[in-house]
């Protein structure tokens, strides 16, 4: 019955590898994963999943502001701070604890471009907040921390306001996670000449702080004209619990030119 429960692609995936593994179910869902032999060990990044890439572990520097509002918003912009927030998080969204922050506007658009806005947001961080942003100050606040909202300029891409989240071993944090779409070369379908609709480019999820992913492979390798992928075949962490409907397609092959088709028989 526990086997039932299971995500094919994850089932698949340990029997495959021949790892020996422990779920604990409760009312249906799948709620932790751990190795077999050591429940309480924390959980970790499985061979073969993405992780994050540590050319982007990077500290984010903060001070404290005492202020909120339009006018102060505004002074924080024109000085290159941007105002933000960290929270608690509370059943995987914004809680208690708030502290109001601002940021350096050049190190937020620095990591905003490099990984593109979807993957920034899917992302930890580690954040100091020190009482000025010499290297000498004092670190008031050392936490991890996930960016939970991020709001840019319509016309200009500026950072406006940026929301994080902290994020410790013990929470499980709401995270859009990007897809990241792979094997167009080898995919039967659009060498017949379909073309890909992507339906969704992000997926929500309830994650363990600890194994974020930074992003989801969607293999299309196999993928033929008029079938899809929906959400529930996605391969990720088996401790992850998707917070939509499983058979939501994220994308599909949509028919090929009448003229690919006579050529491809």
């Amino acid at each position: 019955m526990l086997v039932r429960r299971l995500q094919p692609a994850i089932l698949s995936y340990f029997l495959h590898k021949g790892r020996p593994f422990s779920l604990t179910v409760a009312a249906g869902s799948l709620l932790e994963y751990h190795p077999i032999g050591n429940p309480s060990a924390p959980l970790g990044y499985l061979e073969g999943f993405p992780r994050p890439d540590p050319k982007y572990a990077e500290t984010i520097v903060a001070i404290p502001r005492f202020k909120s509002g339009k006018n102060i918003s505004a002074k924080e912009r024109k000085a290159g701070r941007v105002p933000s927030i960290v929270f608690e998080q509370e059943n995987g969204e914004e809680g208690g604890n708030k502290r109001l922050i601002s940021v350096k506007s050049k190190q937020i658009r620095k990591l905003v471009e490099h990984l593109g806005q979807s993957f920034f947001l899917s992302r930890l961080f580690e954040l100091e907040v020190r009482s000025a942003f010499e290297d000498e100050s004092e670190i008031i606040e050392k936490v991890r921390v996930l960016p939970r909202k991020l709001h840019l300029h319509s016309g200009t891409d500026a950072v406006l306001n940026v929301t994080f989240m902290r994020a410790p071993s013990t929470a499980s944090l709401k995270v859009d996670v990007p897809l990241v779409f792979r094997g167009e070369d080898s995919c039967p379908g659009l060498r017949k000449g379909a073309y890909l609709n992507t339906i969704k480019r992000t997926v929500n999820y309830l994650c363990p702080a600890d194994i974020v992913p930074p992003y989801i492979d969607v293999d299309l390798s196999e993928l033929d004209v008029g079938q899809k992928i929906v959400m529930e075949e996605l391969k990720v962490h088996p401790a992850l619990k998707l917070l939509h409907q499983p058979n939501q397609p994220v994308c599909n092959l949509i028919g090929a030119r009448a003229s690919d088709q006579k050529r491809s028989k």
